[in-house]
């Protein structure tokens, strides 16, 4: 159903009773504020016009939204802060976007228990904020932290640059309260340490990007704050490939970082030009691994790896107790995907992410993949699990180039598959692996999910044409 501006038109029925059944700031119907909240931020991923943007403050509010797009059929596309890079939150026509931004209320911190319970819009760092406060830490950290939700990093399974040694978003949900497709509230999981009654529906939900519920708060698990001091190692390498070779050396030793990424010389020069940080651009990769043991293991863990580095051919290769110094080249990783934003160019982000001992082919190809379809790319990367993002670069406009980068967008994730690897590590299915998602998981396990669908949202209303399309 397309959205219409004319004045004679029927009122839309959703709407109207949206309007009537919510305080009025919650309901926008601006066509040029609507605009803003009609997509996120992945690069040419299709998205329509929606009839109102919603921003409810509870959960009895977001279940009467859910309850109105369900009594008209209408579609309901839930939205978080907007970061994401799959197409995830994108508008269908004439659909009802449900934005969690207002919804930032930490509910509980329990440090007895060490779980905290949040609304989904409260912003990732702004919890790791709050329950570093009472001694404690919520360790998956995106790089997009410091404006990403905690819903929104539920819904996609969200990693970041500790989930190699911590793990990711689902290995800390305990429990979700959520509204079904029916407009119901229910509850799945648990707030105990074990729990095996039923089905891991908690589960089930981390990483179904709205398409199976619309998530209304969150029971996360914490850990004890890191107290131990954290040392940094770094190397320099002159080709992508020697940096993948280190990070498999490494892998095969055993060690296991708290912090392991790379960034090339392309995201080096970009944070440099925005920021003016003064960072290495020589090599073709930086690597940067940190170890967080208390003494003397972490020195000999930091010792590992360094030595590692210099195995592998590090053009030069340092080990550094200097937080403050770390601290910046860590923020230059988290700093790549805007810093290359700043070109002026449109990005088209991959997510693929290999067994570790394929990153260094992996790297190979994706460079070969670059010469082949004349598409600038430029990597980072989670080095220390396997989960590469290369950017891929073309200029506004250039249709001829969008075309190059849309075919070396697929010969990457073909890539990824021949290697054993997966076509999305943490930013999801969205729209732009629905493709890639089937070639990877087959007919078979397609139809599986698909019935998953159908059993829990049998109108189609919930996110739809994401995920399984």
């Amino acid at each position: 159903m397309a959205v219409t501006s004319d004045a004679s038109a029927p009122p839309d029925p959703v709407v109207a009773e949206l309007l009537a059944a919510l305080p009025a700031d919650r309901v926008l119907l601006d066509p040029d504020v609507m605009a803003t909240y009609q997509h996120d931020e992945a690069e040419w991923a299709e998205f329509g016009r929606a009839a109102a943007v919603v921003r409810p403050r509870s959960t009895e509010e977001v279940a009467a939204v859910v309850a109105a797009c369900a009594r008209h059929a209408r579609p309901l596309v839930p939205r978080g802060a907007g970061t994401g890079l799959s197409g995830g939150a994108n508008a269908v026509d004439g659909c009802v976007v449900l934005s969690t931004e207002r919804m930032r209320e930490i509910v509980e911190i329990n440090a007895a228990e060490r779980l905290a319970v949040v609304q989904p819009g409260v912003v990732n760092d702004d919890l790791r904020a709050a329950v570093a406060e009472h001694g404690l830490w919520y360790p998956p950290d995106p790089a997009s932290s410091l404006w990403s939700t905690v819903g929104g990093n539920v819904a996609t399974n969200a990693g970041g640059l500790c989930c190699v040694k911590y793990g990711v978003t689902r290995d800390y949900v305990l429990a979700l309260e959520l509204v079904t497709a029916a407009g119901e509230v229910v509850r799945v999981g648990r707030r105990t340490a074990k729990g095996v009654a039923g089905y891991d529906l908690a589960g089930l939900m981390v990483g179904s990007e709205g398409t199976l519920g619309v998530i209304t708060e969150v029971t996360v698990k914490l850990r004890p704050l890191r107290t131990s001091p954290r040392r940094t190692v770094v190397g320099f390498f002159d080709t992508l490939a020697a940096a993948g070779d280190a990070v498999s050396r490494v892998t095969a030793r055993g060690v296991q970082p708290a912090a392991f990424e790379l960034i090339d010389r392309v995201c080096l020069h970009a944070v440099n030009a925005w920021k003016h940080a003064g960072l290495p651009e020589t090599a073709a990769a930086l690597l940067l691994a940190q170890t967080d043991l208390p003494d003397p293991a972490g020195q000999q863990e930091a010792e590992a790896i360094h030595a590692e580095f210099v195995a592998a051919g590090a053009s030069d290769a340092m080990l550094s107790t200097d937080e403050v110094e770390a601290d910046a080249l860590f923020e230059a990783r988290r700093l790549a995907y805007p810093a290359m934003e700043q070109l002026g160019g449109a990005i088209l982000t991959e997510d693929v992410c290999l067994p570790r001992g394929e990153l260094a082919e992996m790297l190979a190809r994706i460079e070969q993949i670059a010469a082949r379809h004349d598409t600038p790319i430029a990597t980072v990367a989670h080095a220390g699990d396997g989960n590469l993002h290369p950017m891929l670069l073309t200029r506004h406009g250039d249709e001829a180039g969008k075309a190059r980068a849309q075919a070396a967008f697929e010969d990457i994730l073909d890539a990824a598959l021949e290697l054993g690897g997966t076509v999305t590590g943490e930013h999801g299915v969205g729209l732009l692996k629905l493709s890639g998602m089937r070639r990877e998981l087959g007919p078979e396990v397609v139809a599986m999910q698909r019935a998953i669908k159908a059993a829990l949202d049998p109108q189609g209303i919930l996110n739809p044409g994401k995920v399984v399309g």
